[in-house]
């Protein structure tokens, strides 16, 4: 059994690592061991993303053990938001869509431990980084993100310097964004 595209993306953002490779997977298995207190074989974790071909169905722990590392309560949980609440019109209180902003508006943001970015709507989900304050995002940057959502990391897609890709870049990783603010 593969993981859904959207839990893969879950572990990528949590875990800071591509999970391209299967030596990532070792990483990812320590991770998920620190944080959840149980281990998850590096081989089981390469199934799980689709490194390793092989459609054993993984044992309700291990599923369980994926989903509290994310955040959620159990597996269950988790897989109501695919069936049930991934796919939603509605918006959050404390979330920002980049859908629903106009090319020119502003958005800054903060997280921990004292970053701040202002970031300019460039239309397609594409923002320029403005003003960088103590993060790895430099101004002038172009970087690609689909939203905004308080308490949550942030996902930036793609990160472009001088035209040159970066690949992905997660922001706030351990406490989330700590204050978002349309300009």
């Amino acid at each position: 059994m593969i993981l859904p595209f959207h839990v893969i993306q879950l572990l990528k953002s949590k875990s800071g690592n591509d999970l391209r490779l299967p030596s990532d997977c070792e990483f990812l298995s320590l991770d998920i061991e620190s944080r959840t207190g149980v281990r998850i074989g590096a081989t089981t974790l390469k199934r799980l993303i689709g490194l390793a071909q092989d459609e054993r169905v993984p044992h309700a722990s291990t599923l369980d053990a994926v989903a509290r590392y994310l955040g959620y309560a159990h597996w269950g949980e988790l897989a109501e938001i695919e069936d049930n609440g991934n796919s939603d019109f509605d918006t959050h209180d404390g979330e920002v869509r980049s859908a629903d902003l106009q090319p020119g508006a502003s958005v800054e943001i903060t997280y921990l431990p004292d970053r701040r970015l202002v970031l300019q709507y460039l239309g397609d989900c594409r923002y320029c980084v403005t003003t960088s304050e103590n993060s790895k995002l430099q101004e002038d940057d172009e970087v690609e993100i689909l939203n905004f959502v308080l308490h949550h990391p942030l996902l930036v897609v793609n990160v472009w310097r001088k035209g040159e890709p970066l690949g992905q870049f997660t922001a706030g990783r351990v406490s989330g964004l700590s204050s978002i603010r349309l300009l």
